[in-house]
């Protein structure tokens, strides 16, 4: 498998109740090193944009509303299979589904607010990372 890069947010539901460490922390534990984060605060037309391949989705405007609501740490994860692994890390979407140990079995609220976002492909990761770091910013 091979070294690739991730994006991952820490979505405003965990941001607010500051498990930013501990959400860090098993990222690491499995093997994805940071490479690139930043602590912003996404307004609603920036949160529309990131989000718009959901855009026909019924549950779009809320996503963007709450994707806005606080602040969120978006950052790169770089690892052997780093798309996979930090899937893996971070549990089904519905927490209620996910497996004991990932991030939102222990941390989620609800299928809502389930406290992670990861790119789902290697393809989409590369856009994703774009849409929020700069080359310079990325130093793994």
């Amino acid at each position: 498998m091979a070294t690739e890069r991730t994006l991952s947010i820490i979505k405003p539901d965990a941001t607010r109740r500051n498990l930013t460490g501990k959400i860090n922390a098993k990222f690491e534990e499995a093997g994805l090193r940071i490479i690139a984060q930043k602590r912003i605060h996404l307004s609603q037309a920036q949160a529309g944009k990131f989000y718009e391949v959901h855009a026909a989705r019924p549950f779009y405007g809320e996503l963007c509303e709450f994707m806005a609501s606080e602040p969120v740490v978006v950052q790169v994860l770089e690892g052997e299979g780093a798309v996979a692994k930090n899937r893996e890390v971070m549990g089904a979407t519905n927490p209620a589904e996910a497996a004991e140990g990932t991030i939102r079995k222990e941390f989620a609220l609800s299928i809502g607010e389930n406290s992670v976002h990861g790119s789902d492909s290697a393809e989409n990761a590369a856009i994703e990372i774009a849409f929020f770091f700069s080359g310079l910013e990325l130093v793994g």
